[in-house]
């Protein structure tokens, strides 16, 4: 059995049939191929898997394809407009805030997320705003100089 769905992802409508209990996270990576939108542990503990779902960041491994019917999505390749990187992957560039760049993709779409909803937040909030999303390699300080990076971006 499938199930039709309608998903616009990065401001392309994608029209296609599914299976009930695809995870949103597969229907990203393996139906269209974008596979900036990582999978690190299938539980919702690690945050690879973070998009922002109608503007809100959300961890696709944790909702089915099926939920998403009708919204929009954006994944990491989708967040920067003209070919450029987003404020926040530049700072993120900057301020060595990745490693091995396999959370980088979550990390930064947690990190829109903190600054949709605050848009000059402390040291301590992005600290806050981040737990959920793991890095194995950054020890999060340069993580947290990304985001406060790309708010004074903004503000200048």
């Amino acid at each position: 059995m499938t199930i039709p769905v309608s998903i616009a992802i990065n401001g392309r409508r994608y029209d296609r049939e599914v299976e009930p209990r695809l995870l949103l996270v597969h229907f990203i990576r393996d139906t269209l191929g974008l596979t900036g939108t990582k999978v690190g542990c299938d539980t919702s503990q690690c945050g690879a898997c973070t998009v922002l779902l109608d503007g809100a960041a959300v961890k696709s491994c944790t909702c089915l394809a099926v939920q998403a019917d009708g919204a929009e999505i954006t994944t990491i390749e989708g967040l920067a407009d003209d070919g450029g990187l987003h404020p926040l992957q530049e700072s993120f560039w900057n301020k060595h805030g990745l490693q091995c760049g396999f959370c980088t993709p979550g990390m930064i779409l947690a990190a829109h997320e903190i600054l949709r909803t605050n848009p000059d937040p402390s040291d301590e909030e992005i600290r806050h705003g981040l737990e959920g999303n793991f890095c194995r390699c950054t020890g999060y300080q340069n993580i947290v100089r990304a985001v406060r990076d790309a708010v004074q971006e903004e503000t200048s």
